[in-house]
């Protein structure tokens, strides 16, 4: 490689390096929010809860574990920030871990207090007796009327209760859910997966011919896996759109400099950040230091709905 191309190379790299360091600078938005610490089976960070009704429902959870193994878990936030609580509950789950790993038998109930959405995200070793047709009327017809009305202590107590009693196979689904009811067991990561590798591929290859084309492929397809495999708010894509072209014309820098130097065809991957989640709203949670997850695994099981 000569001095000369080295030299280029180099000035561009500290123009991406300075871009990037004004961003975080400046604060800009995150595309997705980081799973919060895990302090107890209840986790108020929405400030949703009473303490006395967090108190009592930790006491309650615990007591349920120690009967059964099951972990049940609570997590309420102020708000997903343009998120979709199907994702934001994936990355909790791969965190926390709730649930033994052999057995897979954790459960987390899932509050965004500003969108007024819910998620249960079910284990893999509970989605037979807790499948998403049970999830999905435990949201509607057990906690949204209590959750509509604001009565969240009730609502969020009433949604566990019947969590707990659906583990022990007490609790059954109404003839009309089951009819109605729509399995959703796919992570919504696996579309935005296939889209980014598409994008990558087509990157690679455009760009080994054009650097310009390389870095217009690369701003359209993140926000587009992002906007379509993930739902990404509109906010957010021009970020989005700035990042994958950034990434697109590193990737076509490289494929270039494989090429000149006879190499095979590389790849790049391009994303957006990912900051920590800062819990709003002064609730209280749970104070069990010695409580943690055990390993259990998730797969996207589950129901979401909006009350």
């Amino acid at each position: 490689m000569s001095a000369r191309y080295t030299a280029v190379i180099l000035r561009q790299f500290r123009t991406l390096l300075i871009a990037a360091l004004l961003s975080v600078g400046l604060g800009l938005p995150a595309l997705a929010l980081e799973a919060p610490a895990l302090k107890g089976r209840v986790n108020d960070y929405g400030g949703m809860l009473s303490p006395e009704a967090a108190r009592t429902l930790e006491k309650q959870l615990a007591a349920f574990e120690q009967e059964t193994t099951t972990q049940v878990v609570l997590l309420t936030v102020p708000s997903l920030e343009g998120d979709v609580i199907e994702s934001f509950a994936i990355r909790v789950a791969d965190a926390w871990k709730i649930g033994q790993k052999d057995k897979g038998n954790g459960v987390m109930l899932i509050l965004a207090k500003k969108e007024r959405k819910i998620r249960i995200e079910v284990g893999t070793g509970l989605q037979g007796v807790l499948p998403d047709i049970t999830a999905g009327q435990i949201i509607r017809n057990v906690m949204a009327p209590s959750l509509k009305a604001g009565d969240n202590d009730r609502g969020i107590a009433a949604g566990l209760s019947a969590i707990m009693d659906a583990t022990k196979g007490e609790f059954k689904a109404t003839p009309a859910d089951k009819k109605t009811a729509k399995k959703k067991k796919n992570s919504p990561y696996t579309l935005f997966i296939v889209l980014l590798v598409v994008g990558v591929v087509i990157v690679a290859v455009v760009g080994s011919s054009s650097r310009t084309a390389g870095t217009l492929a690369g701003g359209v397809a993140l926000p587009l896996a992002a906007g379509v495999g993930l739902g990404a708010a509109l906010w957010k894509l021009g970020l989005l759109a700035v990042l994958g072209a950034v990434a697109g014309f590193l990737i076509s820098l490289l494929m270039r400099l494989f090429n000149a130097s006879g190499g095979g065809g590389g790849s790049g991957w391009g994303g957006g950040p990912t900051i920590f989640y800062g819990g709003g709203g002064g609730g209280s949670s749970s104070s069990d230091d010695s409580f943690s997850g055990g390993g259990g695994d998730f797969d996207g099981g589950g129901a979401s709905d909006d009350y």
